[in-house]
């Protein structure tokens, strides 16, 4: 049986998350209390009828017991499940714009506490579980069918044989992905930007490509990511690791990030089983 424990703060596409994986046919519960998972758990394994469906609950801010999560994160490894537990985040000022514009209220403002300040005191209560989350997945950019697309090829059909590993490209001028586990900074390589004819392109143009493959300082760097990850992705998955997000990062995001997580993706798909790319903003 597999249990999937959602989290993330309000606004960040949690509810979408749960849906996908309803539709995927799991039990889905919403707003659950942490202190009843041992047992909602133990109850289903005993259950004839209920251990053979996968259950998904989303715990946030709106539970009391929040600071029991560590404890009962740890005995639910006891019980005979695979537990992923998958974090939701966005950009502050994103999260602010998405609650504007629906006009939907947080669940943490009152008469004293605003918009802004529930954000980020919501930050602060889901710190624990952001901590202790198998995979982060950031919405700032993602639409929700763009994050249905993403839970489905990231979660539902990811074997269970190996570490999941996602390249993702990024541009710094509009900040770092929320849920890279590993950051690599790619600024230094020469930049396509420059040359006025390859501009417009991006870094899975051919053109681009054969700019980028011409300098050696491009191959260098590819050897060295290369090599570090061949040597420390094993020790993570040793670490009993499901999932890791190595984000790419240019200026832009458009051109040297694109290419690398590209290059980087095709290596490692001779060896690996569960690899993805995705291009932050050409999602």
């Amino acid at each position: 049986m597999k249990l999937i424990i959602i989290s993330g703060r309000s606004g960040s596409g949690k509810s979408t998350a749960l849906k996908a994986l309803e539709d995927a046919g799991f039990n889905c519960i919403d707003n659950f209390p942490a202190s009843l998972l041992h047992s909602l758990m133990n109850n289903a394994l005993n259950d004839p009828m209920q251990c053979q469906t996968n259950i998904a609950v989303c715990i946030d801010a709106r539970t009391t017991d929040l600071e029991q999560f560590p404890e009962i994160l740890r005995s639910l490894n006891n019980l005979d499940l695979n537990c992923q537990v998958i974090y939701l985040d966005a950009l502050s000022p994103t999260l602010v714009k998405r609650f504007s514009e629906t006009r939907r209220r947080h669940p943490l403002t009152n008469s004293s506490t605003d918009l802004r300040q529930a954000i980020e005191t919501e930050h602060q209560l889901l710190d624990t579980i952001s901590e202790l989350s198998d995979l982060k997945i950031d919405t700032t950019l993602l639409g929700g069918s763009q994050l249905v697309d993403l839970i489905e090829s990231r979660v539902l059909e990811t074997t269970d044989a190996g570490l999941s590993l996602l390249f993702r490209s990024f541009g710094f001028k509009f900040g770092v992905p929320v849920d890279a586990d590993v950051v690599f900074d790619i600024r230094c390589l020469p930049n396509p930007y420059w040359e006025e004819a390859l501009r417009p392109l991006t870094g899975l143009d051919a053109n681009v490509v054969q700019y980028l493959e011409k300098q050696a300082l491009v191959i260098e760097m590819f050897d060295d990511i290369r090599e570090y990850l061949e040597s420390w992705l094993p020790r993570f998955e040793d670490d009993h690791r499901v999932y890791m997000t190595v984000a790419i990062g240019c200026t832009g995001g458009q051109h040297r990030s694109v290419y690398m997580a590209e290059r980087l993706a095709r290596h490692f798909k001779q060896s690996m089983p569960n690899v993805l790319v995705r291009h932050r903003l050409m999602s």
